[in-house]
């Protein structure tokens, strides 16, 4: 059982100021913030809420000056106390107030029954592949691979109209070259992308292009803001011939900063909709994008800007004890249910819509029934647009306890069927 973590924010009189230039697509202000506030030449540093201000393309920089953000924070610091044992969160140092949840142990709740009068707007599967291997560039056929026609049609006539296509950033931007080029882009690998995402959509589905590197590039953190931007802004562009391609910025961010998760999606978002294109566009968030806890870890994620106002928040989920998705025992028949919880009521809280990108458990009654219980959750809630199942994919190895490759992955005979019950 979780409480929740509230913050409420006011315009005050803080303000911050440096000499240094921000670069594009980089944070030029906002409540904390200690870096620059000018922007280099030809771009122009733009407010965007209390915390965050940008530096977005157009105008002369900003010589000699800066925007001027003040802000008061007032933290409510959570407090939970089981039987004799109390647990105080607090992030913030200001005012506080305190809530306090009184209880005994938790108990467990049925699984929620399902509103079968409500369809996801996405609902499908993973397609994984071209994001195995860590050779880079790597070798088609020999270090990864595109999922095949076959098994996306299989998905696509049973009726599921969401395919998640993770791909390798270093696969499409050698990392020799970095991210800013979009002519140094690989594309042999691009060929391959935009084939399969191609067949998906003319085909009558929706493709999702995920950047499964989990806030990482060549082995270490992401921190090259603008280049995240470019890559963005290049990706998007030659692929907005179909309003059918989602972008997912990035997967699973774990062990950063939650400012640099903040401007990396920021920067991405920005970045897409400079081409004045729709195209959804899905967020994750640190703590690999983790729905048990995304409260707890990206609540300043709310406060993202999207000016087409077509944005979704993705987070994951699995079933297993440590929530990682490598064990095929699942805790409990209702623990699917519970931990998407605290998460829906973040969504609705903040009137925003959510997707589940990830999730998955082994084939045994357990798991089935919290997955059955999982997806009933999501389905009473008018804040989830869908989710899609870890995963499809040519090259899972026969033991894998999560794979439905069509025909004979291990777990089609158990959740094909589940998930279909739920179009």
């Amino acid at each position: 059982m979780k409480s929740d973590l509230v913050l409420l924010a006011a315009l005050a009189g803080l303000t911050q100021r440096a000499s240094a230039q921000a670069q594009g697509y980089g944070q030029c202000g906002g409540v904390n913030f200690n870096g620059p506030t000018n922007c280099v030449s030809g771009w122009t540093c733009t407010y965007s809420n209390p915390y965050y201000s940008q530096c977005l393309p157009g105008g002369n920089g900003n010589p000699g000056g800066g925007n001027t953000v003040t802000v008061t924070i007032t933290q409510t610091t959570t407090v939970r106390q089981v039987t004799t044992t109390t647990v105080i969160s607090t992030n913030w140092e200001y005012e506080t107030v305190t809530v306090t949840e009184q209880g005994g142990e938790c108990t467990q709740t049925p699984n929620p029954s399902c509103n079968n009068d409500r369809t996801f707007d996405l609902f499908g599967v993973n397609e994984a592949g071209a994001e195995f291997g860590t050779k880079i560039p790597g070798v088609l056929g020999t270090d990864f691979t595109w999922p095949t026609h076959e098994s996306i049609q299989y998905f696509l006539d049973k009726g599921f109209n969401a395919i998640r296509v993770p791909i390798l950033l270093e696969r499409v931007a050698p990392p020799a070259d970095g991210l800013k080029d979009p002519s140094k882009y690989n594309q042999g690998y691009l060929s391959g992308l935009y084939g399969t995402i191609s067949y998906i959509t003319a085909n009558g589905g929706k493709a999702i292009i995920d950047v499964h590197n989990f806030g990482r590039y060549n082995g270490e953190i992401l921190t090259d803001v603008e280049g995240f931007g470019n890559f963005w802004q290049a990706l998007s562009s030659w692929t907005n011939f179909n309003d059918n391609v989602i972008f997912d910025l990035m997967n699973e961010f774990h062990d950063m900063d939650n400012g640099l998760v903040f401007q990396l999606n920021q920067a991405g978002i920005s970045a897409i909709r400079s081409n004045n294109i729709n195209n959804l566009i899905l967020v994750e968030g640190n703590a690999w994008s983790g729905a048990w806890h995304w409260v707890d870890n990206n609540d300043m994620l709310k406060y993202l800007t999207d000016p087409k106002k077509n944005m979704v928040y993705e987070m994951h989920q699995y079933l297993d004890s440590d929530g990682s998705g490598t064990s095929e025992d699942c805790v409990s028949e209702t623990i699917g249910a519970e931990r998407v919880e605290s998460a829906t009521r973040w969504c609705e809280d903040n009137n925003v819509k959510c997707f589940l990108g990830e999730f998955g458990a082994g084939p045994n009654d357990v798991c089935r029934a919290a997955v059955e219980g999982l997806l009933c959750a999501l389905k009473n809630s008018d804040a989830w647009v869908g989710a899609t199942w870890w995963a499809a994919g040519p090259w899972w190895p026969s033991d894998y306890f999560q794979s439905i490759e069509p025909p004979n992955g291990r777990a089609v005979d158990t959740y094909v069927p589940v998930l279909e019950s739920f179009l």
